[in-house]
């Protein structure tokens, strides 16, 4: 079973659209409603992208990341998500210089169980990452952005800086993940 955690992310209902379609079982909450104790229910877990920060959102996401790496349960952050994963694991994030939208060639430079080649993505976020933790790894990367996607070096933990659910290429990447 999959867990979508919704940070108020104004795409969530492209991703649940997609799960639905795809007949993906999942469930939907959100950090204020998480139960942190009940993550061993599931095997895929999803952090959705988030409109405005709040801090006890950051802290149930942070501790979400943490038992993900801890139980080796796949996990999947997505803008924001990614951003929590790095902050979480001992990274750093900066706001952009402009806010990035619309779309967006990745280029992937690691070979990895969820994507490969080129992927045309759609951006939405005003922060990125900006530097990665031991234990992370850079997966793809864009013109615009070093860490398009990265990945925990042995954890199924990934995160991408664009919004996979708003492009062919982008679910495509949903669907290897949730086939993990």
């Amino acid at each position: 079973m999959l867990l979508l955690v919704d940070n108020g992310s104004i795409y969530t209902t492209n991703l649940t659209d997609f799960f639905k379609k795809q007949s993906i079982p999942f469930e939907k909450t959100t950090p204020h409603l998480c139960k942190l104790d009940g993550l061993g229910r599931y095997d895929h877990i999803v952090l959705s992208g988030r409109r405005r920060n709040d801090q006890k959102t950051n802290v149930v996401n942070t501790c979400i990341v943490r038992h993900a790496v801890d139980s080796s349960t796949k996990l999947l952050g997505i803008c924001y998500g990614a951003e929590i994963i790095a902050l979480a694991l001992g990274g750093s994030i900066k706001r952009c210089h402009s806010p990035r939208t619309g779309g967006r060639t990745v280029r992937v430079i690691k070979e990895n169980s969820v994507c490969g080649g080129t992927l045309d993505v759609f951006e939405s976020h005003r922060y990125e990452m900006a530097s990665l933790p031991d234990g992370l790894v850079p997966l793809a990367e864009s013109n615009e952005c070093r860490y398009e996607i990265i990945r925990h070096e042995t954890e199924p933990v990934f995160g991408t800086q664009f919004h996979p659910e708003m492009s062919p290429d982008g679910q495509n990447l949903i669907e290897q993940f949730c086939s993990l």
